[in-house]
């Protein structure tokens, strides 16, 4: 086995690890389950690309967002590795193709949709090939209990079945104790323990970022308290919002203001998308603002501010969304506008990702009225989804209805693909002796046309799935410009051809039963919607609590226990300050007059002859460290 330093320093440049890498190298090197729990920005992809590239066979990376696995596909080869990927737009043939590299070796890393586990071809190849360890990335996703959970990752447990004796590596940036425990409970290999009587190895790397400022600010004009904060800090920036429809419109606005903005959405085609992130990180755009489809895999360090203008629905997503700045080290910002309108916004949301069941059994059957399936029937069909036409023929809101969909799939019903990505295709509408005689193409188009006719066989005579990628590799030409000529082309009736796109999928797992039948478990339905309940109020004591330092609340979220304040923050910069003798002095106060373990309502604590204000900090230190617990306005000692 080679040397993980010397490899490091070989393909990446760097003299040594940082951080808990060579902590989890080493385990998963050594054969042993391994669990990373690692902030954004703190170099994750390095703990099994180093590894894989010690040992023999292909290393499995199982990973949930195409974009992020093309990235990170075409950033290894530039470095020289054999790496692939495949996810639902990939053709039969290329997936054949792909697999069967791996088995002759041919591939060291391969990136795999977890939508594709469960297909007979990838597990019919993939049990011919020497695996060396799966890689589990973004981990959280296969709890019920996270704030991202996704069907799909739940294949993995049978993959551990095809690959019993094969060790797993999971690497999450955001995971509370609760998830943490049941990640390992869900990735555990049962002949793996029965063998060796251990469990995960489990490596934390401290989640604080010293850099990094959370400010929580008040805001009765959002739009000019952003746009003031964006004028004042310099640098690279992320404005964080909910809908599509707002993020154009807020990008307009700034760059009404004279600041340089564009905006980004998964609705967005893919040259659109791939064009305006280049000009956000080649710094010709200074300001990207964006749903949550922007950021995971985002290689870009210099971002000195991340300004959420409205109100993440969870601690997770907010402290993944916020360590997106900064992570070159330099001071960054993070911060979070927020006014009374957000607290009732926050409510809504329960309901909106969580509507009645009597809904949710109404847009079953509409389904089936939609494409016309009747009772007993349907098992395995799958069909093109149309939100937009859905709402309107059935007069409902897409938000619920995107929830409903998305609690049938955890059902069993149903599986809803949100937005399968379809690649693109082409097929040449005029002869082949014709293409030859054609004088007008310019030589951009010529290399074009060659790469396709040199990689795709048929295109005369029928559509292909074509990598614009590739294409662009070999006509030494950007994905736009690629883009640009096969549509120049296909408006001159050369070829016809079909762009990239993102389609939603409804594909149903059972025969259709009658709407009243349907059974929604507490694990689908009552302990989410509590689990979501509980995230959503944890965001709300965070914009509320602004007498506990940012850092300390969010580290204390995910099972971290700081003993310092982080003296940056909105808290740090104007709380009352108290003294660590003071406050044990306090401290001892209340728990004396709580010591009896009887509830006392909160104003009892008046006759203690506190000052309101250095009262108002020793009960949120002695909350947020849980030594006591507070009800309906009583206190009481754990």
């Amino acid at each position: 086995m080679r040397d993980y330093r010397e490899i490091l320093k070989e393909y990446w440049g760097y003299d040594d690890f940082r951080g808990i890498q060579r902590e989890i190298i080493e385990s998963i090197g050594n054969g042993h389950d391994t669990l990373g729990l690692m902030p954004t920005g703190g170099g994750k992809s390095i703990t099994f690309q180093v590894p894989a590239l010690a040992q023999e066979g292909v290393c499995l990376v199982v990973t949930p967002l195409i974009a992020l696995m093309k990235d990170q596909v075409d950033h290894l080869r530039h470095r020289g590795i054999r790496a692939a990927a495949i996810y639902s737009g990939c053709s039969h043939e290329e997936i054949v193709i792909t697999l069967e590299n791996c088995i002759l070796g041919h591939t060291k890393l391969l990136y795999v949709s977890p939508e594709r586990l469960n297909s007979e071809l990838f597990q019919t190849k993939i049990k011919k090939t020497k695996v060396s360890f799966i890689t589990v990335d973004e981990a959280h996703c296969i709890s019920q209990w996270g704030y991202d959970f996704r069907p799909s990752y739940l294949e993995i447990a049978n993959l551990r079945k095809l690959l019993p004796h094969v060790p797993v590596l999971a690497l999450t940036a955001t995971a509370t104790p609760h998830v943490v425990q049941d990640i390992q409970e869900r990735l555990m290999s049962a002949d793996r323990k029965l063998e060796e009587g251990t469990g995960f190895n489990v490596y934390r790397m401290s989640f604080e970022r010293q850099n990094l400022t959370y400010i929580v600010r008040r805001a009765t004009d959002k739009y000019a308290e952003m746009a003031h904060i964006l004028s004042s800090i310099e640098g690279s920036a992320i404005v964080y919002v909910r809908s599509r429809k707002r993020s154009k419109e807020i990008a307009t606005f700034l760059s009404d203001q004279g600041l340089k903005a564009t905006f980004y959405h998964a609705g967005l085609n893919h040259e659109v998308k791939d064009e305006r992130q280049q000009l956000w990180q080649r710094d010709e755009v200074r300001i990207m603002v964006a749903t949550n489809a922007f950021g995971m895999g985002i290689d870009k360090a210099d971002v000195r501010v991340v300004l959420h203008i409205d109100c993440p629905d969870s601690i997770e997503a907010y402290f993944q969304e916020a360590g997106r700045a900064g992570r070159d080290g330099k001071q960054a910002y993070a911060v979070l506008l927020f006014n009374n309108h957000d607290y009732q916004k926050l409510a809504k949301r329960i309901e909106d990702t969580f509507p009645p069941q009597e809904f949710i059994r109404e847009v079953y059957e509409h389904l089936a009225y939609y494409y016309q399936i009747g009772v007993g029937s349907g098992y395995h069909a799958s069909f093109e989804f149309s939100m937009d036409e859905f709402c309107k023929r059935f007069r409902h809101f897409p938000i619920q209805v995107d929830a409903a969909l998305k609690i049938l799939t955890r059902a069993g019903y149903i599986e809803y693909t949100e937005e399968q990505e379809s690649q693109a295709r082409v097929m040449f509408t005029i002869k082949r002796d014709e293409l030859y005689r054609l004088q007008q193409n310019s030589p951009e188009e010529e290399k074009v046309v060659v790469a396709l006719l040199r990689n795709y066989g048929g295109l005369f005579s029928e559509y292909n799935y074509i990598d614009e990628g590739l294409i662009a590799q070999q006509a030494g030409l950007t994905r736009q410009q690629v883009y640009l000529i096969l549509k120049s082309l296909g408006q001159r009736h050369i070829l016809h051809f079909i762009p990239q796109s993102r389609t939603p999928y409804i594909r149903y797992q059972q025969r259709r039963e009658d709407a009243h039948l349907l059974v929604f478990k507490p694990d689908v339905y009552q302990e989410r919607k509590k689990q979501y309940q509980q995230r959503i109020k944890a965001i709300t004591r965070y914009l509320q609590n602004d007498r506990i330092c940012r850092s300390r609340q969010l580290l204390r979220y995910f099972g971290e226990r700081n003993e310092h304040n982080c003296g940056k923050c909105d808290v740090c910069r104007s709380s009352v300050k108290i003294s660590d003798e003071r406050l044990d002095a306090l401290t001892q106060q209340v728990l004396q007059l709580l010591s009896d373990q009887v509830s006392h309502h909160v104003s009892e604590l008046n006759h203690l002859n506190i000052d309101s204000e250095e009262l108002d900090a020793v009960l949120s230190y002695l909350l947020l460290e849980e030594i006591i617990y507070q009800t309906d306005g009583y206190i009481i000692k754990a």
